[in-house]
């Protein structure tokens, strides 16, 4: 009895501090929205309102009728799907042999590949830039594209080793018995029963390209050619305090997709991550 009181209680106090968190993480959205349905004189209250006096969407629609900012949203699209689909494809023979094939120098070389996973951008982005003026490839989204490709190859490396563990390996070794050859088997058999890996990875390095600030913002110099991240801190560095509504609303138009994905695929995602885990 005095246990399942203290675990009742141990419950609830876990679940206040979640709240908090949660509370604490939503907060800024919140007075993100409130600052995105204000009108131009409610700005200048501050915090003394969070709830507009009367709230409205011209904001909304004032940012979404700009075909410049529609621009930017689909240069954004463009460059974190074609990226994140250029690491999964690159990923994919890497992790498939991680998986399947034991050579010398494996493990070695997997966390090698996570160890790059959290070196910062930064710090390559200057060699880079360099490298790419020297060759004349700068200001070209294919660059970004192919930058955003290898950024995103080390996680979606280690993704797809997990989701290619998950599969046994005696239905590979039944297609080989009937003559299938490695590719074949990868191609035809594997591929496809590792859908939902491939896709939690693909939908996590889109994510991270789509808030991907600094590639974009150090190789593009054309406008037309910004993601969203790009043109709302270039808009923000002009704005004045009669616009700031403006910035809000499409601050929160640009964080929608990302969230919306992230949301309705989450249980995908985690149960591409932790099905290596039960494996057997």
């Amino acid at each position: 009895m005095i246990a399942s009181k203290q675990a009742r209680l141990g419950d609830a106090a876990t679940y206040a501090l979640l709240t908090l968190l949660g509370l604490f993480f939503v907060a800024p959205f919140m007075w993100l929205f409130s600052l995105s349905i204000r009108t131009p004189a409610e700005v200048f209250l501050g915090a003394s309102r969070f709830i507009p006096e009367a709230p409205t969407l011209a904001n909304f629609q004032g940012i979404l009728s700009d075909p410049a900012f529609l621009t930017y949203l689909w240069n954004g699209l463009k460059l974190s799907v074609l990226g994140g689909g250029l690491a999964v494809t690159l990923a994919i023979p890497a992790a498939y042999s991680f998986s399947r094939l034991r050579w010398r120098g494996m493990s070695a070389l997997l966390v090698a590949i996570l160890a790059v996973q959290m070196i910062s951008p930064l710090v390559l982005l200057v060699p880079l830039y360099q490298w790419l003026s020297a060759l004349d490839l700068l200001n070209t989204q294919l660059t970004v594209i192919a930058i955003y490709g290898a950024l995103g190859m080390p996680l979606a490396v280690w993704l797809l080793k997990v989701a290619f563990d998950a599969i046994p390996v005696e239905i590979e070794e039944a297609a080989h018995v009937d003559g299938a050859t490695r590719w074949t088997v990868l191609i035809k058999l594997t591929l496809p029963l590792a859908r939902p890996g491939i896709a939690s990875a693909f939908i996590l390095a889109v994510v991270m390209n789509w808030s991907q600030f600094l590639v974009p913002f150090i190789l593009l110099e054309r406008d037309s050619d910004w993601p969203i991240s790009v043109a709302i801190f270039n808009f923000a560095g002009s704005t004045s305090a009669s616009t700031t509504q403006v910035l809000a609303a499409a601050c929160l138009i640009a964080l929608i997709p990302a969230v919306t994905v992230f949301v309705l695929l989450q249980r995908m995602i985690v149960s591409a991550l932790i099905s290596g885990a039960v494996k057997g």
